[in-house]
């Protein structure tokens, strides 16, 4: 993945790394470290601050401080006198990443990628920036100048930067111990909702302004929401955001999938990078919606998002790459931008007025370029109507429309793939494959897609043979043909979450064997026994670095959102209790937290929902073979009831209790603790689901 380097260039350490990231770097002239205890030795022997740089292989702005610093030589001689310098990809180590967006947050800086942090070779942290410019502009200190002005306070004041880097540790340590006396209860969820409603854009859909971003987990509460206390209001605002993300220029109206998000606040100009997470947990909120409302279009984009990650994210083992970069020749955007002429010439001469139309496109481009202060005649192509009303203006039905749309879509992407594409960034993350296996999963169950299960047990079964210790343990990541780094709570957690989606869709036993034996491994791996919650790291991690818990559930869930679903699903799949008190704890550790503001933990919330209740347990007793079971199936995976498991027992191995009615397909529905009596109708199943 990474760039070919200029025949004089030299690489340095990061060349015998896997990351794509990393390699990005390699032939950087700045002497880069991994991260090792082999840096932070040479640092205390040489007597030298460490420079520690974590980014990632889509991100702009790290892209960008490479060209200009890291890959300058002025700055990387000047770099390379005065520390030791690590680089981090944070995907890869996002526990490092964790502590020190905390230390970056605790110094009261603005914090985002590439983080860069100077610290003692103690690992006390003195300094933390975002983005450093190689000379100083506006208002912000460039290398050249910052690094001689640290370099003379370490030679004269070291002994008080380890007091700062000491001090901001406590900090952080101070900020992990919590008030375990309150308990997250229903209310909070009146009060989420409340909140989202006063944050939510009435006119573009989404919450806030720019920059926008998808929160597909916002989207899965509203919805849950919505299912408890049929609240129009919380369904119009999930389905307004997500027509206007499709509509928008956010959504890759040629090759589809979902970038990163939107610059602005109508959806129109992205952050270009696409993340697999992204694309799976937005599938999971297209599919729900679709449950619900049965609207067509949400379906479609559903599908067109799973289609874009099985094409194009797809390794050869059956597991999902990463990410897509946002730049491609150096430019943000440039494979997804197209001038007027571009679009013409790539379609049809019957089609082009039409495509015009239908994508927003403009002779002076509708992308303005911020490098230059004007529009540059760059488009990106979005429905600036709903299709009805182009069908309309254009003079045609919708059904008319359709087909045309559908060939002219077809010949851009034609065109597009004689660009040079985006890099790829093709490790495999364990936590960020199960949030996709779970997608998958779920689709096929709603949309009744084989090829979606079979592209999930693919995925699922190579992390079980592969991704996992003799011990059950896991590791974190593949690439380059190596796994490497020690699990973390989200690799538990997330794939987990895959695990039970696949259970529930095929029923078969061994992935609900493996949700339950890796949940076991995470409990005693992660659980904080005093005052409970997950530990991202493990106990046996480093030492010198806070452990630290994660609730807050921003571009992804947290492991601990995600995990407080699991365990009140695995507890009634598996009929294992003491899972109970997990959650319980859960519920307190972090209710101060999520009462304080409740809209930025709504995945947490879709837990909790769960956990209030109403719940309900399915057995079905059957054959998956017979007609009657497909039918009862069918109807159950139509249904929108978001807070049920399912679980299936052959007639032969049901055991006593579970027996078939009149030879046929048989349903046993608990609510809460409560069971009704077993039925065969499929009409009346649902009537105690609660469905009308």
């Amino acid at each position: 993945m990474q760039t070919e380097p200029s025949k004089e260039k030299k690489p340095n350490r990061l060349i015998n790394e896997k990351s794509p990231y990393l390699l990005q770097h390699a032939y950087n002239p700045v002497d880069w470290y991994p991260w090792s205890q082999e840096a932070f030795d040479r640092a205390k022997a040489e007597n030298k601050p460490v420079f520690l740089s974590i980014g990632y292989s889509s991100c702009h702005w790290c892209h960008v401080m490479e060209k200009e610093c890291f890959d300058d030589q002025e700055v990387a001689a000047l770099l390379n006198k005065a520390f030791v310098c690590i680089k981090v990809d944070r995907e890869e180590r996002p526990d490092l990443d964790a502590v020190y967006m905390a230390v970056c947050q605790a110094l009261g800086r603005s914090c985002g990628w590439p983080l860069n942090i100077m610290m003692t070779p103690r690992k006390n942290p003195f300094f933390a920036a975002s983005y450093i410019p190689k000379s100083s502009r506006g208002g912000i200190n460039g290398l050249m100048e910052l690094v001689p002005q640290v370099m003379q306070i370490w030679g004269i004041r070291k002994a008080e930067l380890e007091i700062v880097g000491a001090d901001i540790r406590s900090r952080i340590e101070v900020l992990e111990k919590r008030n375990t006396e309150n308990e997250l209860g229903k209310d909070v969820l009146d009060d989420a909702y409340e909140k989202l409603v006063a944050d939510f854009d009435v006119e573009s859909g989404g919450f806030g302004t720019a920059p926008k971003f998808p929160r597909p987990h916002t989207i899965l509460f509203l919805l849950h929401y919505w299912k408890r206390k049929g609240e129009k209001n919380a369904l119009d605002m999930a389905e307004k955001t997500l027509r206007a993300m499709r509509l928008g220029g956010i959504f890759d109206q040629v090759g589809f999938g979902f970038h990163r998000y939107s610059t602005d606040s109508q959806w129109l100009v992205p952050h270009f990078e696409k993340m697999l997470y992204d694309q799976a947990l937005l599938t999971l909120a297209y599919t729900e919606a679709y449950q619900i409302s049965g609207a067509g279009k949400f379906k479609l984009t559903a599908k067109e998002t799973v289609e874009y990650v099985l094409r194009d994210l797809a390794s050869p083992e059956g597991t999902f790459y990463s990410a897509e970069d946002a730049d491609s020749e150096g430019e943000e955007g440039k494979f997804y931008l197209w001038t007027m002429e571009e679009a013409s010439n790539a379609l049809p001469s019957d089609y082009v007025e039409l495509a015009v139309r239908l994508f927003g496109v403009m002779p002076e481009g509708n992308y303005f370029d911020a490098s230059v202060g004007r529009r540059n005649g760059q488009n990106i192509l979005h429905f600036p109507k709903p299709l009805d009303c182009i069908a309309s203006e254009a003079g045609l039905t919708l059904d008319e429309l359709i087909p045309r749309l559908e060939k002219i879509r077809n010949a851009l992407f034609e065109a597009r793939k004689t660009r040079v594409r985006p890099l790829r960034d093709d490790k495999v993350l364990v936590d960020w494959n199960g949030l996709m296996i779970a997608a998958l999963a779920k689709a096929s169950q709603v949309f009744g897609e084989q090829k979606y299960l079979q592209a999930a047990v693919k995925a699922a079964n190579f992390i079980l043979d592969h991704m996992r210790k003799e011990d059950g343990t896991l590791y974190h990541r593949f690439a380059g043909g190596e796994r490497a780094v020690e699990g973390f709570v989200d690799d538990y957690a997330f794939f987990t979450f895959g695990l039970i989606e696949l259970y529930e869709a095929m029923f078969e036993e061994k992935y609900l064997q493996a949700a339950s034996e890796l949940t076991k491994i995470m409990i005693a791996r992660f659980w904080d026994e005093k005052d409970g919650g997950f530990y991202f790291t493990t106990k046996n991690a480093e030492n010198t670095l806070p452990r630290m818990k994660q609730v807050y559930d921003g571009a992804a869930p947290s492991g601990n959102s995600v995990a407080l679903l699991n365990l009140l699903r695995l507890s009634r799949l598996t009929g294992d209790t003491n899972y109970e008190g997990i959650v319980s704890k859960i519920l307190k550790v972090f209710a101060e937290e999520v009462q304080g503001a409740p809209q930025a933990y709504t995945f947490m919330l879709v837990g909790l929902d769960f956990a209030v209740g109403p719940a309900y347990n399915v057995v079905l007793v059957g054959d998956l073979q017979n007609k009657d079971m497909k039918e009862m199936l069918a109807a159950l995976r139509r249904s929108y009831v978001p807070n049920m498991v399912v679980s299936l027992k052959h007639p032969a191995k049901a055991g006593v209790g579970y027996e078939k009615i009149d030879g046929k397909a048989t349903a046993y529905v608990c609510r809460d603790q409560i069971c009704m009596p077993p039925t065969n109708s499929t009409a009346k199943m649902l009537e105690l689901l609660g469905q009308k």
